[in-house]
């Protein structure tokens, strides 16, 4: 395994192994399928709805805590300082630990500068080694850096062969700010796995296009979290460290850039209308769920 160094000295996997859309059913057996496989960091948020399986496969598997690095993230709907500081005792709960190695802003709306400063309180007070942000686009993520007591150490945003973050690695690595790819195969969209130039640089080292595209975001420096319920891909995404893509391959793959979202942008406004329609509804369920409750 190779590892990166954040801003504030913590050593973290440059490979882990993320949990966004495995269900709850599959969540455990997988988790304990990837530590199996080898991997040492964890990537799950509250948005994901599975911490609760993330923790058992973690006390299930024997391994010592101090030897995985847990990741979580912060949902919008408990931004604010008090219910961020509320949500992620929560998560700690559903965890079944008492510190996280890393917690991040999962989106750059509401009260992020009130929940961060829960975050940095947890950080002082040792019980988060180190705190970041989530989708926060090169402006707001300088202006978090600019503007709060502690620098997020990791950005983890939308990276892949077709959005590269260009300009967004030049700024993050101006402020000391480690960049990690949500989604490193860019989710398959647009022929990630099937392109012609990512195909023929792993012909060239015996090695799949999943692989390559691995090799080529460790090797510019940002961390990947790749998912997969299937443990013949864990193990195929987990061996990436026996090769090295020459210089000309790296510049073949920066030659593919769209400098496009394959996804949405959090910048339409139109997006962020969502979002709050979506946080709204889920606050009315939870009143109607508390009321019934207390009923």
């Amino acid at each position: 395994m190779e590892y990166v160094t954040l801003n504030n000295g913590v050593k973290m996997p440059v490979l882990g192994y993320g949990v966004y859309q495995v269900t709850k059913e599959e969540c455990e057996r997988c988790v304990l399928d990837a530590l199996q496989v080898g991997y040492r960091s964890l990537d799950t948020a509250q948005s994901y709805f599975n911490e609760e399986q993330v923790g058992s496969a973690i006390q299930k598997s024997g391994i010592p805590r101090e030897e995985i690095f847990l990741t979580t993230k912060v949902w919008v709907e408990h931004y604010g300082y008090e219910a961020a500081k509320s949500s992620v005792l929560e998560s700690m709960r559903k965890l079944q630990t008492d510190y996280l190695d890393l917690v991040l802003l999962h989106q750059p709306f509401s009260d992020a500068y009130g929940a961060y400063r829960a975050l940095e309180e947890f950080y002082d007070g040792g019980k988060i080694r180190a705190i970041g942000i989530s989708n926060f686009y090169v402006d707001r993520m300088v202006d978090f850096a600019a503007f709060n007591r502690i620098k997020p150490a990791i950005n983890q945003v939308e990276i892949h062969i077709f959005n590269q973050q260009k300009q967004m690695k030049e700024y993050a690595d101006k402020y000391g700010i480690r960049l990690e790819a949500w989604a490193p195969f860019g989710e398959g969209r647009k022929g990630t796995f099937d392109n012609e130039t990512v195909a023929a640089i792993g012909s060239k080292y015996g090695k799949t296009a999943a692989q390559v595209m691995l090799r080529w975001h460790i090797q510019r420096g940002i961390v990947v979290i790749p998912k997969s319920t299937h443990r013949k891909r864990m193990e195929e995404n987990f061996h990436v460290f026996d090769f090295h893509l020459s210089e000309e391959d790296m510049d073949a793959l920066a030659a593919l850039d769209t400098a496009s979202s394959s996804f949405f942008s959090h910048q339409d406004p139109a997006m962020v209308e969502w979002f709050v329609r979506m946080v709204e509804e889920r606050k009315t369920k939870h009143d109607s769920s508390k009321e019934k409750k207390n009923w």
